[in-house]
């Protein structure tokens, strides 16, 4: 008997290519195999009579390719070299000539491959005639098996065979995600045996649960996967394996809620402590309705005997650090401590000083001149000796301070608090779940309350969201004072001279009195700033597809130490510049912006180490040099620089893709709009949410097989309304063995220990 758990090649026989499909695919059993979903579907229609064509028809053929020669020529609109591969298709009918372009060497290399003198397949494409010549030009193709090599129980061989096989599939042809040597071919015939033999497909959804939201049941599912008389089986049959993976997910995530809800958290509520109440009788403005509102609702979350996950969402410039401050005082109010995390040094030092200059006397608690309410305010980075620690460590782990601000040295064991009760963590995009877990770890005895903070959350921020995993607080007001920012996509591909007004606005706004920003996605060379992430772009694969080669009109400037000096020698030329990267000492970096701050440098040329946390108010124009370099987080986090004293900010993204890019397509919505949590989800749609349940913070390899988050956003909030119900009358899924078994499958797999720290 054959079942899901028997191996794959008990139904791939023999065949030649069967190393390549278990290998190379990482199919093992059955279940691997029929579990390997095609990517899409291709609209065979009936075949078409060759003889009978007309100018324009699509036509779907059955031919052997018997001629293949690759040609260079050049691209007249870029200029840069470009592949052709003619081929010659011999049909039951006339010859059709078919021609395959490529602007890349590799792409065109693997047309060559796939299509040498013999291949036979199926080829879907609209009839052009040329010469006299009947062609198709870049046309749609399924390749069949040759000689020995077909696998599993297909039936037939020759041409007969072959054209008998595709019209006993339908309309839609499978196409699958595919290996060297391996085509949708020789998978389609496989799956089609291994679907006649395998006995007992197990069912995981409870049939209840099916009736109410109208799926389908297991055996359906797979065949309208497969082999689809129409989009709508098509629709339905993918449906079905979403939901089946949203209801297992969603039950792992409500069984990890609820046990963290039975472990329980330190109520802080407030107690008989006087510190907040200080703080806000002495804020020398009034707080935003929105500030108030989130306000109290950190407060109540704090006060209920089980952890606070909740992430806080607001523009640039809207306030969350005084809504996080706010909240780490009730904790402080409440006997615990609180620790904010930053991502970078520059930030926590900002932090700090604002902090302590906000809190006034109540930041020297227990020191001389301290008031008697207040509390110790500690600042710990990686920069600081081992002398400079020794104090700030020794005030956090006696209780004597109640708040750590820091970089990843608040990560070090070394570090340790008395009672840990808020977890702050600045930015979030910037830091990975472990790195957040082994802060939240330092808690003794219960876990603390966690609070993220973002203007733009990372793709997995998102998911999260979706799946219900954070609940998400909104701050959509801006305080008074800011101003709006006006972004523009600067093209050099198709307009190299407009760089030169780019300087012109700089010098004009730094002759208005203001000063400027120019951002580098690198110190020198090739050297990324430490931390930063150069924005990939991924095929479908979830592979790095590498950028094309630099237009000659882009500038020589995408490295901080080399464009100081080209500007202040060039088109900046009299204006006082300075530079400014992470690997700079700590003190230089303080210094430098400081002397920014104070008005003594007209353009600081900077990495991303001033993506959050600066705030210069007479700041008001940066350029983003390799604009299509930065995601779209870094993009919005760093315009948010410019525009915050009360005049207008301008953003100019200088770059030179093409118009038709993902890259490009980042760009526009960026500059389409200032809404962080819309720019989110643009993020989301091109990078994917990553590892919903694990470390992967965006990304195609997402712990996700089937499910993309916006698409399936309705799927995934339907199984979670069920996964809660089955979870209230059967919490240990007793009475579904089989669901059981995959959930516990869920939690015990590597993804699994990453849930526990998410």
């Amino acid at each position: 008997m054959i079942t899901l758990d028997s191996s794959v090649t008990t139904v791939l026989g023999n065949s030649a290519k069967r190393d390549k499909i278990v290998n190379n695919l990482r199919l093992a059993t059955v279940g691997d195999l029929l579990r390997h979903f095609p990517r899409r579907y291709l609209e065979t229609g009936k075949l078409t009579r060759v003889d009978d064509l007309q100018v324009g028809q699509m036509l779907t053929v059955i031919g052997e390719i018997a001629q293949s020669k690759q040609h260079t020529y050049t691209d007249r609109r870029t200029g840069r070299p470009a592949y052709r591969l003619e081929t010659v298709l011999r049909t039951d009918g006339p010859s059709l000539r078919m021609t395959f372009f490529a602007m890349k060497d590799h792409t065109a290399k693997w047309q060559q491959r796939r299509l040498p003198v013999g291949v036979r397949g199926l080829f879907l494409g609209k009839a052009e005639s040329f010469n006299g010549e009947w062609k198709l030009t870049n046309p749609r193709m399924v390749l069949f098996a040759t000689g020995d090599e077909g696998t599993g129980g297909a039936g037939g061989a020759g041409a007969q065979g072959d054209i008998a096989a595709v019209e006993a599939i339908g309309a839609y042809f499978p196409i699958y995600p595919l290996t060297a040597k391996v085509e949708s071919w020789d998978l389609q015939r496989a799956i089609t045996f291994a679907r006649s033999v395998v006995d007992d497909l197990p069912e995981l959804i409870p049939a209840p649960v099916r009736r109410e939201f109208d799926l389908l049941d297991i055996v359906r599912a797979y065949d309208q996967v497969h082999a689809p008389d129409d989009r709508g089986q098509v629709h339905d049959a993918q449906r079905y394996f979403r939901f089946e993976e949203a209801l297992v997910t969603q039950l792992v995530l409500g069984r990890r809620r609820r046990a963290v809800r039975a472990l329980g958290a330190v109520a802080r509520d407030g107690g008989a402590g006087q510190l907040l109440e200080a703080f806000d009788r002495r804020l020398p403005f009034t707080l935003t309705d929105g500030q108030r509102e989130i306000g109290a609702d950190l407060e109540t979350d704090l006060a209920r005997p089980h952890p606070m996950n909740r992430l806080l969402q607001g523009e640039v410039g809207s306030g969350k650090t005084l809504v996080a401050l706010r909240a780490m005082l009730r904790v402080v109010d409440s006997g615990g401590q609180a620790a904010l995390l930053a991502p970078t040094e520059v930030l926590a030092q900002q932090h700090h000083r604002a902090i302590t200059a906000l809190m006034g006397d109540l930041a020297s608690g227990g020191m001389l001149g301290g008031a008697a309410e207040g509390t110790g305010v500690e600042l710990l980075t990686g920069s600081m000796t081992k002398a400079q620690r020794t104090a700030p460590l020794s005030r956090l782990a006696s209780g004597e301070s109640g708040i750590a601000i820091g970089t990843h040295a608040l990560l070090e064991d070394k570090v340790q608090f008395v009672d840990l009760g808020l977890v702050v963590v600045d930015e979030q995009h910037r830091f990975g779940v472990e790195q957040r877990a082994a802060l939240t770890d330092k808690a003794a005895g219960s876990p603390p309350h966690v609070l993220v903070m973002t203007a733009t959350p990372i793709p997995r921020t998102v998911a999260m969201t979706v799946f219900g995993d954070l609940e998400t607080s909104t701050l959509t007001e801006l305080p008074a004072g800011r101003a709006a920012i006006s972004t523009a996509v600067v093209n050099l591909l198709d307009h190299p001279g407009w760089i030169t007004r780019v300087w012109e606005r700089v010098r004009e706004e730094v002759a208005k009195g203001h000063q400027a920003y120019v951002v580098c996605p690198r110190i020198s060379g090739d050297e990324l700033e430490q931390g930063q992430v150069d924005q990939l772009e991924l095929d479908e694969d979830g592979d790095p597809i590498a950028p094309d080669d630099r237009t000659a009109a882009a500038p020589s400037l995408a490295a901080v130490e080399d464009g100081v000096v080209a500007l202040a020698e060039g088109p900046l030329a009299g204006l006082r510049l300075a530079a400014l990267h992470g690997r700079l000492p700590a003190e230089a970096k303080d210094a430098t912006m400081r002397a920014f701050a104070a008005g003594e440098i007209d353009v600081l040329v900077s990495t991303t180490v001033i993506e959050v946390g600066v705030d210069v108010a007479n700041a008001t124009i940066m350029v983003l040099l390799d604009a299509d370099r930065f995601g779209v987080s870094q993009l919005h986090q760093l315009r948010g620089r410019v525009g915050r004293g009360g005049l207008p900010g301008q953003c100019l993204l200088v770059s030179a893709v093409d118009i038709e890019s993902p890259a490009r397509e980042r760009l526009d919505a960026v500059a389409r709009t200032t809404d962080g949590f819309e720019l989110s989800r643009v993020d989301l749609m091109q990078r994917r949410e990553g590892d919903v349940l694990g470390r992967s913070q965006s990304g195609r390899r997402s712990g996700l097989r089937h499910l993309e988050v916006l698409r399936d956003e309705t799927t995934i909030l339907e199984a979670r309304t069920a996964a809660e119900a089955l979870l209230d009358t059967d919490p240990d899924l007793a009475g579904q063995p089989l669901l059981a078994a995959a959930v516990s499958d869920l939690e015990a797999s590597a993804r699994g220990d990453f849930i526990e720290k998410s």
